[in-house]
């Protein structure tokens, strides 16, 4: 962990509430009572279609919580039509604007040949590769357009999978146009260096994502286990912080001292019995890591 004292939040990606259910205001009502009553005090900013901005902030406000970092996700392949593609990029940006944010992630989802063969680089095609940087940096500009700065978020199932995919994306489109916001899980899970990539690229990182991981499906096992969502639901890929295989606190410590973002908790599938407990534990781990906001870690009593 960096010398300095902690500047941002301890936030939650709420994302084992939703994702069987959908993002439903009545979803969110549990999962922001359950945040609350743990301690968090900033949310990945979420807005439910039909609700406004404003109305969002003062929905989540009334749970004592403020909005984090959101997330941009398309394909970004060969399949999409980026006049859409790009318009609903300055539609989301205008949102997080509202909300006060100056950054998102952005993030490749859903390439099919990927999400039956996760986390090996399934179906590599240098041409996609390249239309898919090609695509980044168009939705980039339009985010930076509105006043929103991306940062590339690595997820196994997208185009930018593999580190050698993710190192290409980074460093066609440079820090001007495109920063970085790792997912520690999604990083090891396709065979990276969470620790290393922090390192290479901190002076890029505007927000993280902290997960850790079960050996289960790691290494020899990668590919071995069935398709993304029976590896990523199986309880035995995704761990609270502190209970996997992970080292976090060396990729906090690989963080520069300057950075600003915040913390994002997230584990997409428990590995304990209930969403609220996985949750606690995770919040847990990072009140003692990390410290409270303004306090250098391990100060706490």
């Amino acid at each position: 962990m960096s010398p300095a004292a902690r500047p941002g939040r301890i936030a939650a990606n709420p994302i084992p509430y939703w994702a069987g259910a959908g993002k439903t205001r009545e979803v969110f009502e549990v999962a922001f009572a359950d945040l609350r009553d743990i301690g968090f005090t900033a949310v990945k900013a979420d807005v439910p279609e039909g609700m406004g901005a404003d109305e969002y902030a003062r929905w989540i406000e009334g749970f004592g919580l403020s909005p984090s970092v959101g997330l941009f996700s398309n394909p970004l392949d060969e399949t999409v039509d980026m006049a859409g593609v790009l318009e609903e990029a300055r539609r989301f940006a205008a949102v997080q604007a509202e909300l006060g944010l100056d950054r998102t992630m952005l993030s490749s989802m859903a390439v099919p040949a990927r999400l039956a063969a996760p986390a090996v680089g399934a179906d590599f095609d240098a041409g996609r590769l390249e239309r898919a940087v090609e695509n980044a940096g168009r939705v980039c500009e339009v985010l930076i357009s509105e006043g929103i700065h991306p940062l590339h978020h690595s997820h196994v199932g997208g185009v930018f999978e593999t580190e050698e995919e993710i190192t290409t994306l980074l460093d066609a489109l440079g820090p001007e146009l495109l920063g970085f916001g790792p997912d520690t899980g999604h990083l090891r899970w396709a065979g990276a260096d969470p620790v290393a990539l922090v390192r290479r690229y901190g002076d890029r990182i505007g927000g993280i994502h902290l997960k850790d991981v079960h050996p289960d499906h790691l290494d020899a096992a990668r590919g071995t286990g069935g398709d993304y969502r029976t590896v990523s639901t199986s309880g035995r890929l995704w761990a609270e912080p502190g209970r996997g295989v992970l080292d976090l606190e060396a990729v906090l410590a690989a963080l520069p001292a300057d950075y600003d973002g915040d913390y994002t908790i997230e584990v997409d599938h428990p590995s304990v019995g209930s969403v609220r407990e996985s949750h606690r534990i995770s919040h847990e781990w990072a009140l003692r890591v990390l410290g409270p906001p303004g306090e250098e870690p391990g100060e706490q009593s």
